[in-house]
């Protein structure tokens, strides 16, 4: 079976292909269609920003897809940047421009005080209307430097207590293990296989 994950960014699209490995699945982003439309992320949650992707692109294309909705929630900031994750940085912004941003507002922050939290919704839309929901959360804390050149987004400054690292010191599979989209892809990939034999 075919299945469209709703994201351009090939870091995510590769823990996803990683996620979901030994399913008898073939996974394509959206950089394998010319001119497919962006839709704006306009919902107040993950859960309704995922729902939205994962509909419209698979009413569009007439084919399941899988779209995240994904972000990190600081404590001290009463949960920013949350949604607004992928553009904390302003518009036209980059990772790294969203990481300076979010270090620059932290300064001065005291360590108790940077806990944060990675979360993530994975919403996947079939043709026939049928939907699966799951999610998974990743408790850490905010650096005070980038360390790391794993991952993307702002694994360099998402430190991991319990490990001594960063997300972006971790190898891909180690991260799959603990963070906010491996524990939803773990979900996902059971409800994927109980819906592979029903189909078979």
């Amino acid at each position: 079976m075919d299945i469209i994950v709703a994201t351009r960014n090939e870091g995510k699209l590769r823990e996803i292909r990683k996620g979901l490995k030994g399913l008898r699945i073939r996974l394509k982003g959206l950089n394998h269609f010319h001119n497919i439309p962006k839709i704006e992320e306009d919902g107040t949650s993950f859960l309704e920003n995922a729902l939205k992707k994962a509909r419209f692109y698979s009413k569009y294309l007439s084919q399941p897809v899988l779209a995240d909705d994904s972000g990190l929630e600081v404590d001290a900031l009463k949960g920013a940047p949350g949604i607004f994750s992928a553009r904390y940085g302003g518009a036209g912004t980059s990772d790294k421009k969203n990481r300076e941003k979010l270090l620059k507002v932290m300064e001065g922050v005291p360590t108790p005080r940077r806990g944060a939290s990675f979360k993530c919704v994975l919403a996947m839309v079939f043709p026939d209307g049928r939907e699966i929901v799951v999610e998974g959360s990743c408790r850490g804390r905010i650096g005070f430097k980038e360390v790391g050149r794993g991952g993307f987004g702002y694994d360099p400054i998402f430190f991991l207590p319990r490990y001594g690292k960063t997300m972006a010191e971790l190898s891909l599979q180690e991260k799959n293990r603990v963070s906010h989209r491996g524990k939803a892809l773990r979900k996902l990939k059971k409800s994927l296989e109980r819906f592979l034999k029903e189909i078979e």
